[in-house]
């Protein structure tokens, strides 16, 4: 049993634990507590609204209707993640519930889940008193999905409810696990929830799945690359197995020097092997081309095809190097 939280103290928790919060109105001082006690608070209650469009839904989460005036809630999740305030104190949301559940979520006594209710809202124990209520925008047919935002957002602000009170998970339920004559929320069952609300308990309220501890802030103001050397970003890019030796030259591969240089003179010397010999074929094609039907003899042909690739060559590495040589 606790008393419940006070507005400030909950959007405090919500938002410790990464919720949105939009707050509606004066929904700080919104609520049915002319009709009876808000208090001590047992647990949490997550239903599903069975309407669409967020602004609509708000809307008759907070005001309700001719006969179940508003708040039918405390908050309303959205598709999006972000839980809508719409009311603080007691709320027409849990309705009559069966009071061997309500033992049960105060002991925290039960297995997978508390024992099925007998009793609903016309004959049950007044569950408004008992309950911090959250309608979920969905509409209920077991075909509307989930959002995964929406659902995070549903795990974290029932872990921040238990959080606060120092509850387990278990003092979590669904409608229909207090009233027997709800079915909501329907599209994912409140054992998974269960689940995913323990884990959240287990790790500091910012935590998020993937992480252990909360991402570092990086220093204010400060030069990413200061104390950085040539030195290092030479060994950062260079100093890796990802960089290997070619396939085609074991001896290089095996070697236990081979470095960056290396690499380095190997790719040069395969790039002008290949301007060579393209060079040498261009000089072939074009000196060939020019001895067609001069009636030159085969001696006279070979002679001027070798000088033309000589000459080419030699060139390719005058252009690459500055001087000849190979």
């Amino acid at each position: 049993m606790a008393q419940p939280l006070s507005a400030s103290a909950v959007l405090t928790a919500l938002r410790a634990e990464g919720v949105r919060v939009v707050e509606v109105g004066s929904w700080r001082t919104h609520n049915r507590n002319s009709k009876g006690a808000w208090g001590p608070l047992n647990g949490s209650i997550v239903h599903h609204t069975v309407t669409r469009g967020t602004d609509a839904t708000v809307r008759i989460v907070r005001d309700g209707y001719a006969a179940l005036p508003g708040p039918l809630c405390h908050g309303m999740i959205a598709k999006d993640g972000t839980v809508h305030m719409v009311g603080w104190g007691r709320a027409n949301h849990a309705g009559g519930g069966d009071p061997r559940v309500l033992e049960q979520v105060i002991a925290e006594s039960y297995g997978a889940r508390p024992t099925s209710p007998t009793k609903g809202n016309s004959n049950g124990t007044d569950g408004n008193r008992h309950f911090y209520g959250w309608e979920c925008e969905n509409l209920g047919d077991g075909k509307d999905p989930w959002p995964a935002a929406q659902y995070d957002a549903i795990v974290r602000v029932q872990a921040a409810l238990c959080r606060a009170h120092k509850w387990s998970a278990k003092s979590v339920i669904g409608h229909l696990e207090w009233s027997s004559d709800k079915v909501d929320p329907r599209g994912f069952t409140m054992a998974q929830l269960r689940a995913d609300v323990a884990e959240r308990l287990k790790h500091p309220a910012s935590w998020s799945p993937g992480t252990t501890t909360p991402a570092p802030k990086p220093p204010i103001e400060e030069d990413s690359m200061a104390g950085i050397t040539k030195t290092d970003i030479f060994n950062a890019v260079w100093g890796t197995d990802a960089i290997a030796a070619p396939a085609d030259a074991p001896d290089i591969k095996t070697n236990p020097t081979w470095q960056a240089q290396s690499l380095l003179k190997d790719v040069v010397a395969r790039v002008r092997a290949l301007q060579k010999a393209e060079a040498a074929q261009t000089a072939a094609i074009t000196t060939l081309a020019g001895l067609v039907g001069k009636g030159v003899d085969t001696a006279a042909v070979v002679a001027a095809v070798q000088k033309a690739i000589a000459d080419a060559v030699v060139k390719v590495d005058i252009d690459v190097t500055g001087t000849s040589g190979s």
